[in-house]
């Protein structure tokens, strides 16, 4: 059975730790992320993030119901960092082009983290918010109620799709990954014609395109779709 999670307001009246350190969600939060970062999901315990923050990792559990529950807690601070600073502007297609832009490059600043929590629909207040926002967009630019659902799930859904898969390749070990992008030169590139006649004659393109991410590229051929049905539908 979880543990209830202690309010808020009494865990303000918790001593300090023994190093002096005043716990918060937020600060657990952020020691887990760099734990992340430094050691990958398999490096993420109760018990060595106790010993992160001084604590005893019994503590932990004052914030949240678990592991699990700190998971969510860590994808919805990802979503929180792509809102912070971002307003909309009335123009529907740059709105959503840009809160998309931040919310793939919020995930791949924490790549292992991404991993763990892009497949999550954590409930909690940023994603709620990122969630009201993008369908406020598209209501607002005069798309009928299924087609605003239709675009947002398609919205939401690929750029999380894209943040796992490029997240998945910053974490690869460092050999692995310059191995994977170096087979558009060592291999794709030397193709003949002959064999090969397509590869062949786009292989100087894919040994540059393909080093990159599609996300720009992607999220751009959704917008145009959408836009033409926006424009259908006003005609």
């Amino acid at each position: 059975m979880p543990k209830p999670v202690v309010p808020e307001e009494k865990r303000r009246r918790r001593r300090p730790t023994k190093s002096g350190t005043v716990l918060s969600e937020e600060l657990i939060v952020e020691t887990a992320l760099r734990m992340l970062r430094e050691h990958g999901s398999a490096g993420l315990t109760a018990r060595r993030l106790g010993l992160a923050l001084d604590a005893d990792p019994s503590t932990l559990y004052r914030y949240f119901r678990g592991m699990d529950d700190l998971t969510l807690a860590i994808g919805d601070a990802l979503i929180g960092q792509a809102l912070e600073g971002w307003r909309p502007t009335g123009e529907w297609r740059a709105d959503l082009r840009s809160f998309g832009l931040r919310i793939h490059g919020a995930y791949l600043a924490h790549p292992q983290a991404a991993l763990l929590t892009t497949n999550r629909v954590t409930g909690r207040a940023h994603e709620l918010a990122a969630d009201e926002a993008v369908l406020d967009v598209l209501r607002t630019a005069g798309f009928p109620l299924p087609d605003t659902v239709r675009v947002y799930h398609a919205f939401i859904d690929q750029t999380l799709a894209f943040a796992a898969l490029d997240a998945a390749s910053l974490a690869l070990p460092s050999d692995s990954l310059h191995a994977d992008e170096d087979m558009w030169r060592s291999t794709y590139a030397r193709l003949p014609a002959t064999t090969h006649p397509r590869i062949a004659e786009a292989a100087p393109l894919l040994a540059t395109r393909m080093l990159t991410s599609a996300y720009p590229a992607a999220l751009d051929m959704l917008l145009d779709s959408a836009a033409a049905r926006l424009e259908a539908v006003r005609d």
